[in-house]
């Protein structure tokens, strides 16, 4: 940092600017600045991960399968029984989630049927912890 001295006074002693010469200061910063830029790894926007190769076996015994429909009137059918109410089909699905390996529960609502009724089915399902879940017939309302 330098300090500028000025052409001079009346009194004969030269005037002392009190400005700073900022240039080397930008050059210093923008030096900085380039190899800050130059150092920062290249962001990915792709995450890497080591995918197994080869295909699994399959599995030995193929998943037991529970339709569950709900019928436009609300009636629920457990594998084509009807259900007198939530609480029924609370008590199977009860079953179902105690078993060593759980159904894979396909429920398949009518297209006429309210959105009460299929929502009271998955929150049955959801409360009982049952996690191979799947809406079948979704071809239906397109």
């Amino acid at each position: 940092m330098a300090i500028a001295i000025g052409a001079g006074s009346k009194s004969g002693e030269p005037e002392i600017m009190a400005e700073i010469n900022t240039t080397p200061l930008i050059d210093v910063m923008l030096v900085l600045l380039i190899m800050l830029i130059i150092t920062i790894p290249i962001q990915l926007h792709s995450v890497n991960l080591n995918m197994p190769v080869g295909n699994p076996p399959p599995p030995s015994t193929p998943p037991e399968i529970v339709k569950i429909n709900v019928e436009a009137n609300g009636i629920v059918l457990w594998n084509g029984e009807p259900l007198a109410d939530i609480g029924a089909l609370q008590g199977r699905l009860h079953a179902a989630a105690l078993q060593a390996t759980q159904p894979e529960l396909h429920i398949r609502p009518d297209k006429k049927v309210a959105y009460r009724h299929v929502a009271a089915v998955m929150s049955a399902v959801q409360r009982e912890g049952l996690s191979k879940v799947g809406l079948v017939g979704a071809e239906q309302f397109l």
